[in-house]
C-alpha cells in the first residue's frame, strides 16, 4: 500500500455528465467530493454554474461549494488553501477525497502540489496591466502575452482577462514564461497516491448537451438568477461574474444585446471552453481516459471499470 494518500479525480469537458457519475462512485468507496469548479464556489450563483443541488448530493458531503459570496477573489491559491483543508477533514474521518470539476489547472495544482511562491502579488505591474487592458483591451494584452509566451496564450482565452494579467505578470517578475514554470512543476511527482479519471464523449454529443444545458438553465430562471445578482450590487465587471452565462445576461440586461444574441454567445462560447478542456487534459500525464461511447453509455460498466483501476492502484 502506497505511503502518499489516496486521492481520486473525475475530470472532463462540460456537460459530460461528471456530477452524477461522482454521486455514484463516492457512494461505493466512502468519498467525500471536493468541487474543482471556479464558480461554483459562490453563494446566490447556482444556475449559471450548474450547481449541483442539496437532494442531488444523496447525502455525500460536499465541499468548495456555497463557501464565497460573490464579491470574494478566487484563485489557484485560495483552491489549494481551501482544498487541502477539505482534505485534511477527509483524511481524518478515514474517508477517500473525489476531486470533481473541469478547471484543469486547480487539479493540477493540487495534485502536484505546485508552488505558486514565487507568483508573490506585484501590484504595480499588475495595476500598470490593468491600465493598459483598460486602454486598448484585452485583444491588445493577449498579443503582448503571446510575444513572450505563445504556449500560454494558445491556452488563455483573448477575453480571460484575469489570466492574461497573470501571466505578463508572472513573465514580468521572473523572465520565464509562465507556461514554461507549470511544465517544470508538472515534472514533480504527484503528491498524492492518484487515480485521475477523464469523462469524454463523441464531440457533437458534448456540443448537444451544452446546448440542451443552456436552454434548460434558461427555463430554470438563469436571466431571473442574474437579475437578482444585479440588484444585490454585484457587476458584470467582478471576477465572479465573468463565468459563462452570468457576463452574457449580464449584457443582455444592460442593453448591449438580445437575449437570442446573448443565449448564442453562452452556447458558442460553452463549446469553445469545452475544446480547451480537452486540450489541457490530453496534456497531462498519467490520466486514465474514460470514453463514453466504449461503455455504452452505461454508468454501472463505466463504475466497474472505474473501481478496478482504483483496487490495482491501491
Amino acid at each position: 500500500m502506497s505511503q502518499k494518500n489516496k486521492l481520486i479525480i473525475l475530470t472532463g469537458p462540460t456537460a459530460v455528465g461528471k456530477t452524477a457519475l461522482s454521486i455514484e462512485l463516492a457512494k461505493k468507496i466512502h468519498g467525500e467530493i471536493i468541487s474543482a469548479d471556479s464558480m461554483q464556489i459562490y453563494k446566490y450563483m447556482d444556475i449559471g454554474s450548474a450547481k449541483i443541488r442539496p437532494e442531488e448530493m444523496q447525502g455525500i458531503p460536499h465541499h468548495l461549494i456555497d463557501v464565497l459570496m460573490p464579491e470574494d477573489e478566487f484563485n489557484v491559491f485560495r483552491f489549494q488553501e481551501l482544498a487541502k483543508q477539505a482534505l485534511e477533514g477527509i483524511y481524518k474521518r478515514g474517508n477517500v477525497p473525489v476531486v470533481v470539476g473541469g478547471t484543469g489547472f486547480y487539479i493540477q495544482a493540487l495534485l502536484y502540489d505546485i508552488n505558486f511562491a514565487s507568483e508573490e502579488e506585484h501590484f504595480s505591474i499588475r495595476s500598470h496591466l490593468e491600465s493598459v487592458a483598460a486602454e486598448k483591451g484585452n485583444v491588445y494584452l493577449h498579443e503582448q502575452l503571446r510575444e513572450v509566451d505563445p504556449v500560454s496564450a494558445e491556452i488563455i482565452h483573448p477575453n480571460n482577462q484575469k489570466r492574461i494579467i497573470r501571466a505578463l505578470e508572472f513573465y514580468e517578475l521572473n523572465g520565464i514564461p509562465i507556461s514554461e514554470h507549470n511544465k517544470t512543476e508538472r515534472e514533480k511527482h504527484a503528491a498524492y497516491d492518484s487515480c485521475y479519471f477523464v469523462l469524454n464523449d463523441d464531440r457533437k454529443r458534448i456540443y448537444q448537451r451544452i446546448d440542451e444545458r443552456v436552454d434548460q438553465m434558461l427555463e430554470d430562471g438563469l436571466v431571473e438568477e442574474v437579475l437578482k445578482l444585479k440588484k444585490m450590487g454585484y457587476h458584470r465587471n467582478m471576477v465572479s461574474m465573468q463565468g459563462l452565462g452570468y457576463k452574457e445576461i449580464f449584457s443582455y440586461l444592460e442593453g448591449d444585446c438580445s437575449l437570442e444574441e446573448a443565449v448564442y454567445l453562452i452556447k458558442r462560447d460553452t463549446r469553445h471552453f469545452a475544446k480547451r478542456q480537452l486540450t489541457w487534459f490530453r496534456r497531462e500525464k498519467n490520466v486514465i481516459w474514460i470514453d463514453k461511447p466504449a461503455f455504452d453509455y452505461d454508468n454501472q460498466k463505466i463504475l466497474e471499470y472505474m473501481m478496478e483501476q482504483f483496487c490495482a492502484s491501491s
